[in-house]
């Protein structure tokens, strides 16, 4: 878990779900709500518009590849939807393939729609580290990964989860490594895209037994106390030692989750001096105590 990016994508443990191809025509638009789920979309021929909850609307052309890490409500459409209280139920024509919109009209927009589960518990944190939204045109390699995803997920083949699993982490990995700096709120990724805090999210994600000061990390990132602090906390969302405590307590709540790990060993992983210390800490940070919190979670 030395990489900051495939640490947090481990963690999140992503699973599948839904994969299908759209096919519309005409004017249409589908629309779904409350489904917190990650999301994505491939645009292979056409055009639509995707519109998200408190974000303005985007306009997707054959090409485009869009990631939504936690979707609740969400529009897709023709550009120029379809009268108010048209009828917008998708129609099965085939295995894994949705038609939208009248019938009649000639299809005109194919698009490979996914969503998957994250099985991480308490995932918001790791979910806040990444960006609400990516949207890359033309990446060739996304638009390639999702096809295979896409005939997985329809097929009875040997080691068929496993290979899914594989193959969404990687879609995720490219997507948020692929996505332009300057779009990024404050996040792991645009702290990763920062050349004097990369070096110092990689220390902390690759140790998580030692507890540097802000004085250590600042002088790792070749910068002073101040001027460091205030760039990690602009670049990330967050403080430092915030940033390392919320860590920490991502990867406990996974070695909890996994069994086999008793207080202490989890406490000497992360950093903490005694499974009391850690106990503690755990609680105030999570409001639970590890062994309340193992239980419910895997139960």
């Amino acid at each position: 878990m030395e990489d900051p990016l495939s640490s947090v994508v481990a963690l999140l443990k992503p699973s599948p779900s839904i994969s299908k191809m759209v096919e519309a025509g005409g004017r249409w638009q589908v629309e779904r709500r409350d489904m917190a789920s990650p999301f994505y979309c491939a645009i292979v021929e056409g055009r639509s518009r995707l519109t998200i909850r408190g974000r303005d609307p985007v306009l997707l052309v054959a090409g485009d590849f869009v990631l939504v890490p936690d979707l609740h409500d969400f529009t897709m459409s023709s550009e120029v939807p379809p009268a108010p209280h048209t009828a917008r139920v998708p129609l099965e024509t085939g295995p894994g393939t949705f038609r939208i919109g009248p019938m009649a009209e000639p299809v005109e927009m194919r698009a490979l729609v996914g969503h998957c589960r994250f099985n991480a518990p308490e995932k918001a944190l790791l979910l806040s580290l990444l960006p609400e939204m990516i949207h890359i045109s033309g990446h060739e390699r996304l638009m390639a990964l999702v096809p295979v995803i896409h005939d997985e997920t329809r097929s009875d083949r040997l080691a068929r989860s496993m290979i899914l699993e594989r193959l969404l982490e990687i879609l995720l990995i490219e997507a948020l490594r692929s996505s332009p700096a300057q779009t990024l709120p404050p996040g792991l990724m645009r702290g990763m895209s920062d050349p004097h805090l990369a070096g110092t999210l990689r220390r902390i994600h690759a140790d998580t037994r030692r507890t540097p000061s802000v004085a250590e990390l600042a002088r790792g990132a070749g910068m002073s106390r101040s001027g460091f602090f205030e760039r990690f906390r602009k670049e990330v969302g967050s403080t430092p030692m915030e940033y390392i405590t919320a860590w920490r307590m991502a990867v406990a709540r996974d070695l909890l989750l996994r069994g086999g790990t008793n207080n202490t060993e989890i406490a000497l992983r992360i950093g903490y001096g005694s499974a009391s210390a850690f106990g503690m800490a755990f609680a105030r940070h999570e409001g639970i105590s590890p062994g309340a919190f193992a239980a419910k979670h895997t139960a």
